[in-house]
């Protein structure tokens, strides 16, 4: 039987999400680690790569409930952390009867947890706002919290924080966040939660009890210093060569004519564009991944298709598959060409976009 449809995919290597998990956790050897995989696990679909690390990680975190309901519905055990809170006094009482943990990070989430019958109360994290400023309490205001809703915290309550510039390797301000979370974590009794992916590989002293990996988990974020660190990209995005063209000199392609040929130039033109998540704003130059080569992308990226010069290549043909990031090629240069980050790209990948996943 043919398989219908167009094959533009991204492969998904679930042995790379493993391998990348236990790299990452080993750098934090006294911690525990949640894999974060809010916004579909950023692209690789949330249920395939929970359930590849039902083994690995001791739980899982997302944005909000309704991501946390799917993994449910799928079969997903582990507890899983809303990184955003609840809602409603409703959602408060959903999350215990699902084993979600919640975060609290606004005076009404103590009041919603008062509510509740004590033996019907979610474990929670509570954010502190240690200067990333987007959520949780003022350090001008947080002991007076916890002291004041100290009969909710249980055990298994974490203080947590997000450090604003962990990518920075020699940013003090790292130093200053982890130092006033870490010393109100000894005050109250508590253990805390603060480093993420750059966090974890970089500074050390922000490991807490729990740490929080994201972007790393799926490849990305290697770090410079650390050349130990062999973290494998997960998504592969391919698509197929459609048709094949050669310009004059002084001939253009696609919109508005904003690429001219300077030469007698071969152009393959590949199905995949905005629509499937390839960031629009690319620039001329941006590379893809042909034959054991990079090519260039040439003109406007189109809602479905893109067109790249092969013109040194010796032998392109139809239904050739073009590789726009992963294995042999990183997200963060193509995301570098399109002026925005690696998390973007791959976080858009829209539903056209066959996934297929692989072992190894």
């Amino acid at each position: 039987m043919n398989v219908l449809g167009r094959p533009t995919y991204a492969e998904i290597n679930v042995s790379a999400v493993i391998d990348n998990f236990r790299q990452m956790s080993a750098l934090a050897g006294n911690s525990k680690t949640l894999a974060v995989i809010k916004a579909d696990a950023y692209g690789h679909g949330a249920i395939a790569i929970a359930q590849a690390l039902s083994d690995e990680a001791e739980g899982f975190a997302v944005a909000f409930i309704d991501e946390a309901i799917h993994l449910r519905e799928h079969g997903i055990l582990q507890p899983i952390l809303l990184l955003e809170g609840v809602l409603n006094e409703a959602e408060m009482a959903l999350a215990f009867e699902l084993d979600f943990w919640v975060m609290l990070h606004r005076s009404e989430h103590f009041e919603w947890l008062r509510f509740l019958a004590p033996s019907q109360r979610p474990k929670v994290w509570i954010k502190v706002d240690t200067g990333m400023h987007r959520l949780g309490f003022g350090l001008a205001e947080i002991n007076s919290v916890l002291r004041e809703f100290a009969d909710l915290l249980i055990y298994g309550s974490v203080l947590c924080s997000h450090l604003a510039c962990a990518d920075e390797q020699h940013n003090v301000f790292n130093i200053q966040q982890t130092q006033k979370l870490e010393a109100l974590a000894v005050s109250h009794g508590l253990v805390f939660s603060l480093a993420n992916s750059a966090g974890i590989s970089q500074w050390p002293m922000s490991h807490g009890s729990w740490n929080r990996l994201g972007i790393a988990l799926y490849g990305c974020a290697q770090p410079a210093n650390n050349t130990q660190l062999k973290l494998k990209p997960v998504m592969t995005l391919t698509a197929p060569i459609i048709a094949l063209r050669s310009l004059q000199k002084g001939e253009s392609v696609g919109y508005g004519q904003s690429w001219v040929a300077q030469r007698k130039t071969t152009i393959a033109t590949v199905a995949i564009g905005y629509a499937d998540g390839y960031p629009r704003h690319a620039r001329v130059g941006t590379p893809a991944w042909l034959q054991h080569q990079r090519i260039s992308l040439v003109g406007r990226v189109s809602m479905d298709m893109l067109t790249f010069d092969v013109t040194d290549l010796a032998q392109v043909k139809v239904n050739d598959r073009v590789e726009l990031w992963g294995e042999h090629l990183p997200v963060e240069e193509v995301a570098e060409c399109a002026s925005t980050i690696s998390y973007e790209l791959l976080c858009r990948v829209s539903p056209r976009v066959k996934r297929r996943y692989v072992d190894g």
